[in-house]
């Protein structure tokens, strides 16, 4: 990429340097096609069209196959090009070609040579040699102004030399230029005069000679399996003692299907957009993608007479691009895509897609759906639980302390103990029952079946194949199933068994002149296993039962006869419920926490004063016994004390201790009750 920067810099510098009026300019190869054999050089031109205005500078990339051709040498030799900024610069193992340069004074023409290019051609096939993006031509205006317009590519076919042995087919390989998914190959071969014996071997190479060993007179020969690519028969025959010319003979095998791809969904797979954007592309390592098909199937039985006559009625894939824009209503969709490669393989991949409102957005039944993260229904009910479980804690809490306030307040005492029992709340339970209604499957009678398998032990025709099945569904979406047969237009009979009921339901679809078949069921399973399988039907004559399919119908919704009760709301219901249990007993907390701290506040203030009484009161009986007291002293200082004195004098000291301990005990309960 440094090297491609460095070229497109050097060559803007050089148009801007060289001397210095719009029509579009084009940059072409010559020849255009042609058809070369393995083994054999070509030269390709590079010509630059100025569209008659005057060209000063140019740079190009160009690309090719690596793997099909290899560039031997760019010469520069005749040339318009003035001034190469680098010499031409390739890499046979990326396949690319680079080249700039200049033209002083510019120049005007419609057919300037700018380079020749030689190849050898390494492998049978298509090659396509093309201008990269980064491709520029600057008109000589001082500006370095980019006139290019447009590019002409080269497409060239390379073969095998012409057989100059004995002549070689193949019938199960017939064309040499087309992929196979078939890995045994029969190749058999034939002289127009006879010979003593044949020298043959399959290679990677697709130009080789066999030994001088013969491998005897046998005009065939079978190889079982054969390894995905593409391999070289060689072969020449013996005549007289003298090996002839050789033969070589593609065959091209790719058993394997593209790799796996996934479905992108814009804006995402759950939306509230009609018009959704679904991108899908993959690979294939042998023989290339040759084309995607496309489809989507409601799994809903309620669209609208558009989304009936559009996709729901439809009955085979269409042949798409890898991004399509869908028009769609809500509902839940399965976007199934197939990439199919030139061997006739293909990959099949499927994505659900739900059209939902702005709360079913959120809302589905694993869960809640934040971006990216999911919160499943379980976990949100546990957390849910538990916070509305601390929530009742804290709520029986401050209403036993708030009635505790209540209850001092009206009796206006200061209690020594509280005992005071709350009362207690009921516990919320929900009890869901499950209720089972069995969906009863009414389907054609099963009176013919010893008829038709004796039919299918004498049809001469392979039962159809099931290529698309909705395995696994929940009991609110649509079952359907596609595939193809041998024979356009026959009758494709579907049956499907509850395992669990033993109610067999059939129902016949008509295969297209593609002999693609595609059916979709009207109405909804009920819960449980099933078996599925089908068996194709032209006039009397019916094939032998295809291989069968369990199908599994998950329950995700009540089932009520024919409709259908999400689950998703059921628990969005239990969610919204535990919603309100948590803000009515927060609710309740705050409430009640503001009304207890109003009275707690009054009753302090009422406390307070009571205190402050009591205060004013031991005070006043303070002063007495000092004042009892203070007599007590003078009488001691006058004369001695009786013994009935003396005794006073300790009563009053003991009394006063008391009165101070009991009055500051009470002050403090009340303060430890209403802060408790």
């Amino acid at each position: 990429m440094s090297r491609k920067i460095i070229f497109g810099t050097l060559f803007v510098c050089v148009a801007a340097l060289l001397p210095q009026s719009v029509f579009a300019a084009r940059l072409f190869v010559g020849p255009t096609t042609g058809t070369f054999t393995v083994g054999s050089t070509f030269e390709v031109s590079l010509f630059l069209d100025t569209r008659g205005q005057s060209i000063n500078a140019f740079s190009a990339e160009l690309q090719f196959p690596p793997d099909k051709l290899q560039l031997v040498s760019p010469t520069a030799g005749k040339s318009i090009i003035g001034v190469w900024t680098a010499p031409p610069q390739f890499n046979n193992q990326a396949g690319t070609i680079d080249l700039a340069g200049g033209i002083p004074n510019g120049i005007t023409t419609n057919q300037g040579l700018i380079s020749t290019l030689t190849f050898r051609v390494k492998q049978v096939g298509t090659a396509t040699l093309h201008f990269g993006d980064i491709s520029r031509v600057l008109l000589n205006d001082g500006k370095g102004t980019d006139v290019l317009q447009g590019t002409q590519s080269g497409i060239y076919r390379l073969t095998l030399p012409p057989p100059a042995g004995p002549l070689v087919a193949s019938e199960t390989h017939p064309r040499q230029d087309q992929w196979y998914p078939a890995s045994q190959a029969i190749l058999r071969w034939a002289n127009n005069n006879p010979v003593s014996g044949y020298s043959y071997v399959l290679s990677k190479s697709p130009v080789e000679a066999p030994d001088g060993i013969s491998e005897g007179v046998s005009d065939s020969v079978a190889y079982k399996i054969l390894a995905d690519g593409t391999h070289y028969f060689h072969i020449k025959a013996l005549r007289s003692g003298v090996w002839g010319g050789i033969t070589h003979f593609a065959v091209n095998v790719d058993t394997e299907a593209p790799a796996e791809f996934p479905i992108l969904v814009a804006p995402s797979s759950r939306t509230t957009s009609y018009t959704p954007v679904v991108q899908f592309q993959t690979t294939d390592v042998h023989s290339g993608i040759e084309h995607y098909e496309f489809k989507v199937v409601p799994l809903s039985p309620r669209s609208n007479s558009a989304d009936a006559s559009r996709i729901g009625s439809e009955q085979f894939f269409i042949e798409a691009e890898g991004k399509q824009i869908l028009n769609l209503t809500l509902g839940s969709y399965d976007i199934i895509a197939r990439a199919y490669d030139h061997a006739g393989n293909f990959r099949e991949e499927t994505e659900r897609l739900t059209i939902a409102t702005p709360l079913g957005l959120f809302v589905s039944n694993e869960g809640i759906h934040l971006g990216p993260a999911t919160i499943l229904w379980h976990w949100l009910f546990v957390a849910m639980a538990m916070l509305a479980g601390v929530l009742l804690v804290g709520a029986q809490r401050v209403r036993r302390w708030y009635e505790t306030l209540v209850e001092h307040h009206a009796r206006k005492e200061l209690p020594h103990d509280v005992n005071q029992k709350l009362e207690e709340l009921r516990a919320y339970r929900q009890k869901y029952g499950k209720l089972v209604v069995l969906l009863l499957l009414i389907g054609l009678s099963l009176f013919n079946s010893p008829r038709a398998i004796s039919a299918a032990t004498t049809a001469e025709f392979s039962p159809p194949v099931i290529q698309t099945a909705s395995r696994s569904i929940a009991n609110d979406e649509i079952f359907y199933v596609g595939g193809v047969t041998d024979v356009p237009k026959a009758e494709i009979v579907v049956y499907l068994q509850n395992l669990e009921t033993g109610e067999t339901l059939s129902e016949t679809v008509v295969a297209g002149t593609n002999r693609e078949w595609f059916y979709r069921y009207n109405s909804f399973l009920t819960t449980g296993n099933y078996l599925m399988w089908a068996q194709a039907r032209v006039g009397e004559e019916v094939s032998p039962p295809s291989p069968q399919v369990r199908v599994q119908v998950r329950k995700t919704a009540l089932e009520f006869g024919g409709s259908r009760f999400s689950y998703q709301f059921l628990y969005l219901g239990v969610s919204l419920l535990f919603l309100l249990i948590i803000i009515g007993l927060t609710t309740f907390i705050v409430v009640y926490t503001r009304r207890g701290r109003r009275r707690h506040h009054e009753f302090m203030r009422e406390i307070r004063e009571a205190e402050e009484s009591v205060r004013r009161g031991f005070a006043v009986l303070r002063r007495d016994v000092e004042a009892e007291l203070s007599l007590v002293h003078k009488m001691k200082a006058s004369k001695e004390l009786s013994d009935e004195e003396k005794q006073r004098e300790g009563e009053l000291l003991r009394d006063l201790s008391q009165i101070e301990k009991h009055i500051g005990k009470e002050i403090w309960d009340v303060e430890r009750v209403q802060t408790s």
